[in-house]
C-alpha cells in the first residue's frame, strides 16, 4: 500500500524527529514521520530530565545550547503544553583536590561563554543541598541550568507537529530509499512506499543502521547508560546534581587537569520528578546495542552514588532503566546534507545533549530543509568532515 507522497519524510519519532516535523509542518510543508516504535521509546524515553548548561564543551558546543536553553523558556507556550519545565539551577559535585584544580579552570571557561557560574565551597554547596556528603569539598553551580519531563517532551513535540498537519506513523520501519540518478525519490517501509525527495534521519543512537539501509555512512555508535530509578522519595534534591567525575566521564577526559574516565563511565547525574521519584545514574559504555548491564555496573552506580549524598543508601530502587546514546566523537550532533545522495539529511548524534539541544535542532533541521537562516551559524560546523568518529576506550 502506498501512501500519499509528502515533502519529507522523517525516520524517527524521538524529541529530534518530532521537533523538526513540528518546526516543518509550521512552515507549511508536508511531513511524515515513521518510527519502528512509538514516541518516546527510544533514547528519549530512557534518560534523566536535567537540561545541563555548564557541562558543556566552551565554544561551538556552548553557544548552541544556550539558544536552545532560551528557547525552552517560552517552549510550554508554543507547545500549549505542560513539559514540566524548571529552571531550577544545578551544581557539579567536587569530592578531589584535582577535581576542585580542574573545575576552577573549567569555571573561567564557562564564565567566559557566558554561563552564570560559580564556585561553592563544601559549606555553602551543603546549604543549597544539604544531602550532600561532608566529605564533599565544593560545587560550582549555575541558575541558568534547568530540567524537562523528556517523555512529556516528546508527547507534547509530537502533538504540535500533528495539529500543525504532520503525520506520524508508529510501528512502521524503514526499510530503504527510492532512489534515482543519485537523488531521493521515496522511500520503502514495512507497511508500504512513500514518495517524497526528502528524507530526515532522526534515528538517534541507530541512526547508522538506517543510513546503511540507504548507502549513506553514517559515523554514530550507540553508547549504553542506565539510570536507577527510586519509589516515591520525600523532597531530597533541589534542580539537578552532576559530580565532576560525571562530566570527565562524558567528554573532558581528553582535556588537561581532567581526570581519566572511571569504570564503566561512571558518574552522578542525580534528579527527582515532581512525583517524587529519583532518577539515579548513570553510566557510559561501549557495548553496543546489548541493554543488559553487568549487575558490576548497577552496584558501581549505587555504590559511587550513595558516597556523594549518603541518604540514598536507605532509597528503595524499584528498577533500572538502560537506553543508547548516540555518539559521535567529538560532543557534537551531525546534521548536514549528503553529497552522496540528494535529498538526505542527517540529524541525529547528540550523545547525552539530545533534550538539551531539541529546541535549536529542531530550528536548524527546519533551516536546513527550506534554506532559511533563523538560528546561529552552526550548520557549516556540523557536517561529518570535521572530525572522526573515535570513540574512547573504557575498562570494564
Amino acid at each position: 500500500m502506498n501512501d500519499p507522497a509528502a515533502d519529507v519524510v522523517i525516520i524517527g519519532a524521538g524529541v529530534i524527529g518530532t521537533s523538526a516535523a513540528w518546526r516543518l509542518a509550521q512552515s507549511g510543508l508536508r511531513v511524515v514521520v515513521i518510527d519502528s516504535g512509538a514516541p518516546g521509546a527510544g533514547a528519549s524515553g530512557s534518560c534523566d530530565k536535567a537540561i545541563y548548561l555548564q557541562s558543556k564543551r566552551p565554544g561551538l558546543p556552548m553557544r548552541m545550547a544556550l539558544e536552545s536553553r532560551a528557547m525552552y523558556s517560552t517552549l510550554s507556550e508554543e507547545l500549549d503544553a505542560d513539559i514540566e519545565f524548571a529552571p531550577d539551577g544545578g551544581m557539579v559535585v567536587i569530592e578531589t583536590e584535582s577535581q576542585l584544580d580542574f573545575m576552577k579552570r573549567f569555571i573561567v571557561e564557562q564564565k567566559k561563554a557566558g554561563i552564570r557560574v560559580e564556585l561553592l565551597d563544601g559549606d555553602r554547596a551543603r546549604d543549597q543541598q544539604p544531602a550532600l556528603a561532608e566529605h564533599v569539598l565544593g560545587a560550582s553551580y549555575s541558575p541558568d541550568d534547568a530540567e524537562v519531563n523528556p517523555l512529556a517532551l516528546n508527547a507534547a513535540l509530537a502533538d504540535a507537529a500533528v495539529r500543525a498537519g504532520a503525520r506520524i506513523h508508529r510501528h512502521r520501519e524503514f526499510l530503504g530509499a527510492i532512489a534515482k540518478c543519485g537523488r531521493i525519490e521515496g522511500v520503502r517501509t514495512s507497511t508500504g512506499v512513500i514518495l517524497t525527495r526528502m528524507v530526515i534521519n532522526a534515528a538517534g543512537p541507530f541512526a547508522a543502521q538506517v543510513g546503511e539501509r540507504a548507502g549513506i555512512s553514517t559515523p554514530i555508535i550507540p553508547r549504553r547508560g542506565t539510570i536507577l530509578i527510586s519509589d516515591s522519595q520525600p523532597r531530597m534534591v533541589r534542580g539537578n546534581l552532576l559530580c565532576a567525575q560525571y562530566v570527565a566521564a562524558k567528554h573532558l577526559a581528553d582535556m588537561p587537569g581532567a581526570e581519566e574516565p572511571p569504570p564503566y563511565g561512571i558518574g552522578l547525574s542525580l534528579g527527582q520528578t515532581a512525583s517524587g521519584t529519583l532518577l539515579v545514574g548513570g553510566s557510559r559504555e561501549f557495548a553496543g546495542f546489548d541493554k543488559r548491564p553487568p549487575r558490576d555496573v548497577l552496584t558501581a552506580i549505587a555504590s559511587h552514588a550513595a558516597r556523594i549524598v549518603p541518604a540514598l543508601k536507605n532509597v528503595r530502587i524499584i528498577r533500572a532503566m538502560t537506553g543508547f546514546r548516540p555518539y559521535t566523537g567529538d560532543g557534537l550532533p551531525i546534521i548536514e546534507r549528503h553529497d552522496e545522495l540528494d535529498g538526505w539529511i542527517t540529524a541525529a548524534g547528540h550523545e547525552g545533549d539530545g533534550i538539551a539541544l531539541t529546541p535549536i535542532t529542531g530550528v536548524l533541521v527546519k533551516d536546513l530543509v527550506t534554506g532559511e537562516s533563523t538560528a546561529g551559524d552552526y550548520l557549516p560546523h556540523l557536517g561529518r568532515a570535521r572530525s572522526t568518529l573515535n570513540p574512547r576506550k573504557q575498562a570494564s
